[in-house]
Protein backbone atom coordinates (compact mmCIF):
# COMPACT_ATOMS: atom_id res chain seq x y z
CA UNK A 1 0.00 0.00 0.00
CA UNK A 2 0.94 3.51 -0.87
CA UNK A 3 0.24 6.66 1.13
CA UNK A 4 0.59 9.89 -0.88
CA UNK A 5 1.38 13.09 1.38
CA UNK A 6 -0.53 16.24 1.36
CA UNK A 7 2.74 19.07 0.05
CA UNK A 8 3.04 21.34 2.82
CA UNK A 9 2.78 18.52 5.86
CA UNK A 10 5.51 18.72 8.43
CA UNK A 11 8.14 16.45 9.42
CA UNK A 12 6.26 16.20 12.74
CA UNK A 13 3.18 14.74 11.51
CA UNK A 14 5.48 12.12 9.41
CA UNK A 15 6.77 10.66 11.56
CA UNK A 16 3.10 10.33 14.19
CA UNK A 17 1.51 9.10 11.20
CA UNK A 18 4.59 6.39 10.27
CA UNK A 19 4.55 5.76 14.28
CA UNK A 20 1.04 4.93 14.54
CA UNK A 21 1.12 2.72 11.06
CA UNK A 22 4.37 0.84 13.04
CA UNK A 23 2.15 -0.33 15.84
CA UNK A 24 -0.24 -1.93 13.58
CA UNK A 25 2.46 -4.29 12.80
CA UNK A 26 3.26 -3.05 9.32
CA UNK A 27 6.25 -1.20 8.36
CA UNK A 28 6.60 2.36 7.00
CA UNK A 29 9.50 3.04 4.06
CA UNK A 30 9.54 6.85 3.73
CA UNK A 31 10.69 8.25 0.29
CA UNK A 32 10.80 11.89 -0.08
CA UNK A 33 10.35 13.68 -3.75
CA UNK A 34 11.61 16.78 -5.63
CA UNK A 35 7.18 17.70 -5.39
CA UNK A 36 5.97 14.53 -3.31
CA UNK A 37 6.04 12.24 -0.42
CA UNK A 38 5.56 8.74 -0.11
CA UNK A 39 5.32 6.74 2.65
CA UNK A 40 5.07 2.68 1.56
CA UNK A 41 3.53 0.46 3.63
CA UNK A 42 5.23 -2.62 3.76
CA UNK A 43 3.71 -6.50 5.26
CA UNK A 44 -0.06 -7.26 5.53
CA UNK A 45 -1.62 -3.90 4.75
CA UNK A 46 -5.20 -6.36 4.09
CA UNK A 47 -5.81 -5.69 8.16
CA UNK A 48 -5.92 -1.65 7.75
CA UNK A 49 -8.52 0.06 6.29
CA UNK A 50 -8.38 2.26 3.62
CA UNK A 51 -10.81 4.81 4.74
CA UNK A 52 -9.39 4.96 8.49
CA UNK A 53 -5.93 6.15 6.34
CA UNK A 54 -8.15 8.58 4.69
CA UNK A 55 -9.06 10.34 7.79
CA UNK A 56 -5.77 11.66 8.43
CA UNK A 57 -5.10 15.66 7.87
CA UNK A 58 -1.80 14.35 5.66
CA UNK A 59 -2.91 11.78 3.72
CA UNK A 60 -3.61 12.64 0.38
CA UNK A 61 -4.67 9.20 -1.47
CA UNK A 62 -3.80 5.95 -0.92
CA UNK A 63 -3.40 3.36 -3.51
CA UNK A 64 -3.25 -0.41 -3.01
CA UNK A 65 -0.07 -2.35 -4.41
CA UNK A 66 -0.19 -5.85 -6.11
CA UNK A 67 3.06 -6.80 -7.44
CA UNK A 68 4.94 -8.94 -4.51
CA UNK A 69 8.16 -6.90 -4.45
CA UNK A 70 7.52 -3.58 -2.84
CA UNK A 71 11.25 -1.64 -1.65
CA UNK A 72 12.51 -1.90 -5.64
CA UNK A 73 8.95 -0.47 -7.06
CA UNK A 74 8.67 2.21 -8.81
CA UNK A 75 5.46 3.44 -6.79
CA UNK A 76 7.09 3.41 -3.85
CA UNK A 77 10.19 5.41 -5.52
CA UNK A 78 9.00 7.32 -8.35
CA UNK A 79 12.67 8.70 -9.26
CA UNK A 80 15.46 7.15 -10.75
CA UNK A 81 18.33 5.43 -8.15
CA UNK A 82 21.60 6.82 -8.72
CA UNK A 83 24.23 4.01 -7.75
CA UNK A 84 27.37 5.43 -7.02
CA UNK A 85 30.97 3.71 -6.74
CA UNK A 86 33.81 6.03 -5.28
CA UNK A 87 37.06 6.01 -7.51
CA UNK A 88 40.18 8.07 -6.82
CA UNK A 89 39.82 8.83 -10.38
CA UNK A 90 36.17 10.44 -10.10
CA UNK A 91 33.27 8.67 -8.96
CA UNK A 92 31.31 6.73 -11.23
CA UNK A 93 27.77 6.73 -11.12
CA UNK A 94 25.29 4.46 -12.78
CA UNK A 95 21.46 5.54 -13.41
CA UNK A 96 19.13 8.99 -14.13
CA UNK A 97 21.17 10.01 -17.21
CA UNK A 98 24.50 8.67 -15.82
CA UNK A 99 25.94 5.46 -18.32
CA UNK A 100 28.66 3.40 -17.04
CA UNK A 101 31.03 1.22 -19.25
CA UNK A 102 32.41 -1.89 -17.55
CA UNK A 103 35.22 -3.62 -19.64
CA UNK A 104 38.18 -6.59 -19.02
CA UNK A 105 37.99 -10.45 -19.62
CA UNK A 106 35.68 -12.68 -18.47
CA UNK A 107 38.53 -14.76 -16.29
CA UNK A 108 41.69 -13.05 -14.72
CA UNK A 109 44.18 -15.41 -16.06
CA UNK A 110 48.01 -13.81 -15.39
CA UNK A 111 49.32 -10.41 -14.19
CA UNK A 112 50.64 -9.84 -17.57
CA UNK A 113 46.80 -10.36 -19.12
CA UNK A 114 44.97 -8.03 -16.76
CA UNK A 115 47.36 -5.28 -16.44
CA UNK A 116 47.24 -5.22 -20.55
CA UNK A 117 43.65 -5.37 -20.81
CA UNK A 118 43.14 -2.37 -17.64
CA UNK A 119 45.35 -0.52 -19.53
CA UNK A 120 43.87 -0.68 -22.81
CA UNK A 121 39.73 -0.83 -21.64
CA UNK A 122 40.50 2.60 -19.99
CA UNK A 123 42.03 4.17 -23.03
CA UNK A 124 39.19 3.34 -24.86
CA UNK A 125 37.04 5.39 -22.48
CA UNK A 126 35.81 2.13 -19.62
CA UNK A 127 34.59 3.42 -16.52
CA UNK A 128 35.19 0.37 -14.82
CA UNK A 129 37.48 -3.22 -15.42
CA UNK A 130 35.66 -6.45 -14.96
CA UNK A 131 37.43 -9.92 -14.59
CA UNK A 132 36.45 -12.75 -13.01
CA UNK A 133 38.28 -14.29 -10.01
CA UNK A 134 35.85 -17.39 -9.02
CA UNK A 135 34.43 -18.59 -12.48
CA UNK A 136 31.39 -20.82 -11.85
CA UNK A 137 31.44 -23.52 -15.04
CA UNK A 138 29.24 -25.99 -16.26
CA UNK A 139 31.60 -28.33 -16.38
CA UNK A 140 33.46 -29.14 -13.46
CA UNK A 141 36.57 -30.16 -15.28
CA UNK A 142 36.81 -26.29 -17.07
CA UNK A 143 39.14 -23.23 -15.22
CA UNK A 144 37.23 -22.17 -12.70
CA UNK A 145 39.13 -18.88 -12.25
CA UNK A 146 42.38 -18.04 -9.44
CA UNK A 147 39.96 -17.30 -6.95
CA UNK A 148 41.73 -15.20 -4.06
CA UNK A 149 44.87 -14.89 -6.52
CA UNK A 150 42.35 -13.29 -8.76
CA UNK A 151 41.33 -10.40 -6.92
CA UNK A 152 44.43 -9.57 -5.53
CA UNK A 153 45.37 -8.89 -9.38
CA UNK A 154 42.21 -6.83 -9.94
CA UNK A 155 43.45 -4.79 -7.19
CA UNK A 156 46.74 -4.59 -8.35
CA UNK A 157 45.25 -3.24 -11.71
CA UNK A 158 42.47 -1.13 -10.20
CA UNK A 159 46.24 0.30 -8.34
CA UNK A 160 47.64 0.76 -11.41
CA UNK A 161 44.58 2.29 -13.37
CA UNK A 162 42.19 3.28 -11.11
CA UNK A 163 39.68 2.01 -12.43
CA UNK A 164 37.23 0.56 -10.04
CA UNK A 165 36.71 -3.32 -10.21
CA UNK A 166 33.98 -5.36 -10.14
CA UNK A 167 34.01 -9.13 -10.07
CA UNK A 168 31.60 -12.63 -9.62
CA UNK A 169 30.93 -13.49 -5.72
CA UNK A 170 29.95 -17.70 -5.77
CA UNK A 171 29.63 -18.18 -2.02
CA UNK A 172 28.62 -16.44 0.98
CA UNK A 173 31.95 -17.63 2.82
CA UNK A 174 34.16 -16.00 0.15
CA UNK A 175 32.62 -12.43 1.25
CA UNK A 176 35.38 -11.65 3.54
CA UNK A 177 37.92 -11.39 0.48
CA UNK A 178 35.87 -8.61 -1.07
CA UNK A 179 35.79 -5.83 0.84
CA UNK A 180 38.32 -4.08 -1.51
CA UNK A 181 35.77 -5.10 -4.86
CA UNK A 182 34.00 -1.95 -6.07
CA UNK A 183 31.30 -3.65 -7.01
CA UNK A 184 30.34 -6.95 -6.28
CA UNK A 185 28.66 -9.17 -8.83
CA UNK A 186 25.64 -11.74 -8.80
CA UNK A 187 25.29 -14.18 -11.59
CA UNK A 188 23.16 -15.75 -13.46
CA UNK A 189 23.68 -18.81 -11.62
CA UNK A 190 23.13 -17.18 -7.95
CA UNK A 191 20.63 -15.17 -8.53
CA UNK A 192 18.14 -17.44 -6.59
CA UNK A 193 21.05 -17.90 -3.84
CA UNK A 194 18.61 -16.10 -1.13
CA UNK A 195 20.77 -16.77 1.84
CA UNK A 196 23.49 -15.14 0.02
CA UNK A 197 21.29 -12.10 -1.40
CA UNK A 198 20.64 -11.73 2.84
CA UNK A 199 23.93 -10.75 3.64
CA UNK A 200 24.95 -8.74 0.38
CA UNK A 201 21.99 -7.06 1.75
CA UNK A 202 23.76 -6.29 5.17
CA UNK A 203 27.51 -5.57 3.34
CA UNK A 204 25.98 -2.04 1.78
CA UNK A 205 28.44 -3.10 -0.84
CA UNK A 206 27.04 -2.00 -4.78
CA UNK A 207 25.73 -4.89 -5.93
CA UNK A 208 25.47 -5.79 -9.70
CA UNK A 209 22.63 -8.22 -9.86
CA UNK A 210 22.10 -10.90 -13.55
CA UNK A 211 19.03 -11.99 -14.48
CA UNK A 212 19.15 -15.90 -14.01
CA UNK A 213 19.21 -17.47 -17.58
CA UNK A 214 15.13 -19.15 -17.14
CA UNK A 215 13.88 -16.46 -15.05
CA UNK A 216 11.13 -13.79 -15.24
CA UNK A 217 11.74 -10.07 -14.49
CA UNK A 218 8.76 -10.35 -11.68
CA UNK A 219 11.46 -13.05 -10.05
CA UNK A 220 14.65 -11.53 -10.87
CA UNK A 221 13.11 -8.09 -9.12
CA UNK A 222 12.05 -10.23 -5.99
CA UNK A 223 15.82 -11.21 -5.70
CA UNK A 224 16.89 -7.29 -5.63
CA UNK A 225 14.35 -7.10 -3.05
CA UNK A 226 15.96 -9.78 -0.97
CA UNK A 227 18.61 -7.61 -0.88
CA UNK A 228 16.89 -3.70 -0.54
CA UNK A 229 15.05 -5.54 2.40
CA UNK A 230 18.22 -5.87 4.19
CA UNK A 231 19.55 -2.03 3.72
CA UNK A 232 21.02 -2.19 0.60
CA UNK A 233 19.63 0.08 -2.13
CA UNK A 234 22.71 0.45 -4.14
CA UNK A 235 21.53 -2.23 -6.70
CA UNK A 236 22.34 -2.52 -10.08
CA UNK A 237 20.04 -4.86 -12.50
CA UNK A 238 21.89 -6.55 -15.62
CA UNK A 239 20.11 -8.41 -18.26
CA UNK A 240 22.72 -10.89 -19.86
CA UNK A 241 20.26 -13.11 -22.12
CA UNK A 242 17.56 -15.94 -21.28
CA UNK A 243 17.46 -19.56 -22.41
CA UNK A 244 14.91 -20.18 -25.20
CA UNK A 245 14.87 -22.46 -28.04
CA UNK A 246 17.19 -20.70 -30.17
CA UNK A 247 20.83 -22.14 -30.59
CA UNK A 248 22.16 -19.90 -33.02
CA UNK A 249 23.22 -17.58 -30.10
CA UNK A 250 24.47 -18.60 -26.71
CA UNK A 251 21.47 -16.91 -25.45
CA UNK A 252 18.47 -14.54 -26.29
CA UNK A 253 18.77 -10.83 -25.39
CA UNK A 254 15.45 -9.59 -23.76
CA UNK A 255 15.70 -6.31 -25.34
CA UNK A 256 12.45 -5.81 -23.66
CA UNK A 257 13.45 -6.20 -20.30
CA UNK A 258 14.89 -2.86 -20.00
CA UNK A 259 11.69 -0.53 -20.99
CA UNK A 260 9.96 -3.05 -18.75
CA UNK A 261 12.26 -3.01 -15.90
CA UNK A 262 12.51 1.08 -16.12
CA UNK A 263 8.62 1.18 -15.36
CA UNK A 264 8.60 -1.19 -12.93
CA UNK A 265 11.36 -0.68 -11.12
CA UNK A 266 13.58 3.13 -9.77
CA UNK A 267 16.81 0.57 -10.19
CA UNK A 268 19.33 1.30 -12.70
CA UNK A 269 19.88 -1.79 -15.32
CA UNK A 270 22.80 -2.55 -17.73
CA UNK A 271 23.18 -5.13 -20.15
CA UNK A 272 25.91 -7.86 -20.88
CA UNK A 273 26.04 -8.18 -24.94
CA UNK A 274 28.50 -10.66 -24.88
CA UNK A 275 26.88 -13.14 -22.37
CA UNK A 276 23.69 -11.90 -24.57
CA UNK A 277 25.21 -13.61 -27.52
CA UNK A 278 28.60 -15.88 -27.08
CA UNK A 279 29.45 -14.25 -30.41
CA UNK A 280 32.05 -11.27 -30.63
CA UNK A 281 30.58 -9.30 -33.91
CA UNK A 282 26.88 -9.10 -32.51
CA UNK A 283 28.32 -7.11 -29.33
CA UNK A 284 28.39 -3.73 -31.24
CA UNK A 285 24.80 -4.11 -32.47
CA UNK A 286 23.40 -5.50 -29.49
CA UNK A 287 25.47 -2.62 -27.24
CA UNK A 288 23.72 0.06 -29.67
CA UNK A 289 20.51 -1.21 -28.98
CA UNK A 290 20.89 -1.49 -25.27
CA UNK A 291 21.69 1.90 -25.38
CA UNK A 292 18.37 2.89 -27.50
CA UNK A 293 15.87 1.51 -25.38
CA UNK A 294 17.08 2.94 -22.23
CA UNK A 295 19.92 0.59 -20.52
CA UNK A 296 22.15 2.95 -18.03
CA UNK A 297 25.20 0.60 -18.94
CA UNK A 298 27.35 -1.91 -20.65
CA UNK A 299 29.33 -4.66 -19.05
CA UNK A 300 31.25 -6.08 -22.28
CA UNK A 301 34.60 -8.71 -22.34
CA UNK A 302 37.58 -7.92 -24.02
CA UNK A 303 40.47 -9.93 -24.33
CA UNK A 304 43.99 -8.95 -25.82
CA UNK A 305 44.03 -12.54 -27.10
CA UNK A 306 41.12 -14.24 -27.68
CA UNK A 307 42.16 -17.25 -29.41
CA UNK A 308 44.17 -18.24 -26.15
CA UNK A 309 41.61 -17.37 -23.37
CA UNK A 310 40.73 -19.65 -20.68
CA UNK A 311 37.50 -18.72 -20.96
CA UNK A 312 34.58 -17.53 -23.49
CA UNK A 313 37.27 -16.33 -26.25
CA UNK A 314 34.47 -16.54 -28.67
CA UNK A 315 32.48 -13.48 -27.42
CA UNK A 316 35.47 -11.53 -26.08
CA UNK A 317 36.26 -8.62 -28.15
CA UNK A 318 40.09 -7.55 -28.68
CA UNK A 319 40.99 -3.93 -27.08
CA UNK A 320 41.11 -2.44 -30.79
CA UNK A 321 37.25 -3.64 -31.42
CA UNK A 322 36.53 -2.30 -27.92
CA UNK A 323 37.86 1.13 -28.74
CA UNK A 324 36.00 1.22 -31.80
CA UNK A 325 32.59 -0.08 -30.50
CA UNK A 326 33.23 2.48 -27.37
CA UNK A 327 33.76 5.53 -29.99
CA UNK A 328 30.34 4.67 -31.36
CA UNK A 329 28.52 4.71 -28.55
CA UNK A 330 30.03 7.93 -27.46
CA UNK A 331 28.24 9.17 -30.29
CA UNK A 332 25.00 7.69 -29.95
CA UNK A 333 24.28 8.42 -26.14
CA UNK A 334 25.57 12.37 -26.97
CA UNK A 335 22.62 12.50 -29.04
CA UNK A 336 20.31 10.59 -26.03
CA UNK A 337 22.17 13.37 -23.71
CA UNK A 338 23.76 10.85 -21.13
CA UNK A 339 26.85 11.56 -19.73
Amino acid sequence: MIIVVKKGSTENQIKSFCDYIEKTGLKANIWVGVTTTVIGLIGDDSLIDERLLLSFDIVESVKRVTEPYKKVNRKYHPDDTIVTIPSKIGDVKIGEGYFVIMAGPCSVESEEQILTIAKEVKKAGATMLRGGAYKPRTSPYAFQGLGTNGIDLLLKAKKETGLPIVTEIMDVRCLDGFNEVDLIQVGARNMQNFELLKELGKSKKPILLKRGLANTIEEWLMSAEYILSKGNDNIILCERGIRTFETFTRNTLDISAIPAIKELSHLPIIVDPSHATGVARFVKPISMAAVAVGADGLIIEVHNDPVKALCDGAQSLKPEAFAAVVKDLKDMLKLKGKN
